[in-house]
């Protein structure tokens, strides 16, 4: 990695490589697989499938954790039920906060007297705290690691993409918005930047009647699966819309879901 340089990699001639870019972990951390979890703009439900996803894998027994690199608008905490604030060890290292089943999370609100407080910084302040999350945070030992990312491709998904030894990335997008211009920013920027791109996850594809059962397609007829052909991407997931749902994140019992909405996510970040 060139001195002074402007992370553009799409135009830049240097011979570096990835591996000059990854961050280094603190000897006190060992995570073995991480997964970005990333959108191509808002409002889409990426944290409430960031935070399914952990809630998965930890009851199929793995360690797992949650960076919130969604700096700005960090929900992560929020969705767990989280009121602990992360401190600090030995005046160099962050000790995350754990979930009541035992989840891993740093968030940025986990270090804020007052959640409701603007983070009013440019690129790349954010894009260092990323990096601090990953660098100097106490993570442990982890299975697995799911970075939710802002949405778009700014400042702090590209941080993500290179400083950070990703496995691969999940896309989330949802039916209204579900067209390729959308969806190909955050599939071609991770090929980019050569991430696996493992799945894709339509969130709010559609509501089941709780008595009849019947599925209606509110925001139009689900896309997915051939968008999902379209860009190549190996698997892909269709949530539907759950007011039972939304209210377990606003309680902050996210990691209560049923098993049903859990099993529509199931080996997709694999």
């Amino acid at each position: 990695m060139s001195e002074g340089c402007g992370y553009n990699c799409e135009d830049c001639s240097s011979k570096c490589s990835k591996a000059d870019f990854i961050v280094k972990q603190n000897e006190l951390s060992d995570v073995k697989r991480v997964v970005g979890i990333v959108s191509g703009k808002g409002g889409v439900g990426k944290s409430l499938v960031t935070s399914l996803l952990a809630v998965d894998a930890m009851r199929a027994g793995k360690r797992v954790a949650i960076l919130d690199a969604d700096i700005t608008g960090p929900s992560v905490p929020k969705a767990f039920g989280l009121r602990d604030k992360a401190m600090g060890m030995d005046d160099k290292y962050i000790l995350p906060v754990a979930t009541s089943r035992g989840i891993e999370v740093m968030s940025l609100n986990l270090l804020m007297d007052d959640d409701t407080k603007p983070v009013i910084w440019r690129g790349p302040i954010l894009a260092e705290t990323v990096k601090q999350f990953w660098r100097d945070v106490v993570w442990g030992d982890i299975d697995c690691m799911y970075v939710d990312m802002p949405p778009g491709t700014g400042d702090v998904p590209l941080t993500v993409f290179q400083s950070l030894p990703l496995n691969g990335i999940i896309v989330v997008t949802s039916p209204q918005e579900l067209v390729s211009m959308i969806v190909a920013k955050a599939v071609n920027m991770a090929k980019l930047m050569n991430i696996p791109i493992l799945g894709i996850v339509e969130n709010m594809s559609y509501y089941e009647c709780p008595d009849c059962h019947r599925k209606e397609e509110i925001f139009g007829a689900s896309k997915v699966e051939s968008v999902a052909k379209e860009f190549g991407i190996p698997k892909f997931a269709r949530l539907p819309i759950r007011p039972d749902l939304a209210k377990l994140c606003d309680e902050g019992m996210i990691e209560d879901v049923d098993e049903k909405i859990l099993a529509a996510l199931t080996g997709i970040a694999d």
